[in-house]
């Protein structure tokens, strides 16, 4: 299992996901989506939010199922 967090995504990631800050209110939601879509583009086998959340450092489910 590789472990996903969205400062170990290439430079590009973060370009793309700042496109999106204008629509996201809050910090959290900014944090939230990156690390959802870090956790899709991720290399686990399964795409659901326990697995995404287990994958990623320092984010647990709620975090992800709430943003």
């Amino acid at each position: 299992m590789k472990e996903t967090t969205p400062s170990a995504m290439p430079p590009c990631f973060e370009r793309w996901c700042a496109r999106f800050d204008d629509i996201l209110k809050n910090p959290s939601q900014k944090k939230g989506f990156r690390h959802y879509l870090g956790g899709l583009l991720g290399e686990s086998g399964r795409k659901n939010l326990t697995q995404m959340s287990n994958n990623a450092i320092g984010v647990v489910y709620h975090q992800l199922h709430h943003c």
